[in-house]
């Protein structure tokens, strides 16, 4: 494993120094999430095949990515990693993906930046875990970093819907998980749970079904992925094209 980490390292070493200074990914290619994807997991993530764990954490990370780099700024910045930790996790989960600096937003080799806010959520994930290895570790860091969007958090991870947010919960996460018993948002149980943890009393009202922001934290999360929503956007702007 350490060889198959040195040669990745080298090949995006050598990618980045033949893309322009301090360009990452231009702005077209950050709407092409659905690409990132099946570079990473080899299908379409509406094809993935997630029924065996491994499976689904595969499709689960290639999400993650594949969101992380739609947007401005590093893939290991966006996505919760040091770049030495997403190297190691391309290398280890997916060894046939080509590493290339023209598609994928790897700069440098800083360690991810340490937010206070992001450090407690990701401690509490952590110390929560029903899985042993890097997976579980990497899932920590990178929910915690994505739950920092504004957007749903099965949104921000990039998955399709929010039933696999809760399988990845249960899956690595279940001792936490297990205690949202009254299906909280999630991100609002995260901090529910950190201001229990520290003693502190979250809201006013002893009880949710009385509080006038019910909808807050335990209202609908369905809606569009953002990478389906991607490639509606791609689609139309095709269509205009072709319609000139």
């Amino acid at each position: 494993m350490a060889i198959a980490i040195v040669d990745v390292s080298q090949s995006v070493e050598a990618g980045l120094q033949s893309a322009p200074s301090g360009v990452a990914f231009d702005d077209d290619r950050r709407h092409h999430g659905r690409e990132i994807y099946r570079l990473l997991a080899g299908v379409d993530p509406d094809d993935a095949l997630i029924v065996d764990d491994a499976g689904f954490d595969r499709h689960v990370i290639a999400c993650i990515l594949a969101v992380s780099a739609m947007e401005h700024g590093t893939l290991a910045e966006r996505a919760g990693l040091s770049t030495v930790e997403l190297i190691t996790l391309l290398a280890q989960l997916f060894p046939a993906a080509p590493i290339d600096s023209s598609w994928l937003p790897i700069n440098g080799a800083a360690a991810a930046s340490e937010d206070d806010e992001i450090a407690m959520v990701r401690d509490l994930l952590a110390a929560q875990r029903s899985t042993d290895g890097d997976i579980g570790r990497w899932l920590a860091a990178m929910v915690a970093r994505r739950a920092m969007e504004p957007n749903h958090l099965w949104e921000d991870l990039g998955l399709r819907e929010r039933s696999e947010l809760s399988r990845l919960l249960m899956r690595h996460f279940a001792p936490l998980a297990s205690r949202n018993v009254r299906n909280m948002r999630w991100k609002r149980f995260f901090y529910r749970m950190l201001c229990e943890d520290d003693g502190f009393v979250m809201c006013t009202t002893p009880v949710c079904t009385q509080c006038n922001d019910f909808q807050l934290c335990f209202g609908e999360e369905s809606g569009e992925s953002r990478m389906a929503e991607r490639r509606r956007e791609v689609a139309l702007q095709e269509a205009a094209t072709a319609a000139m």
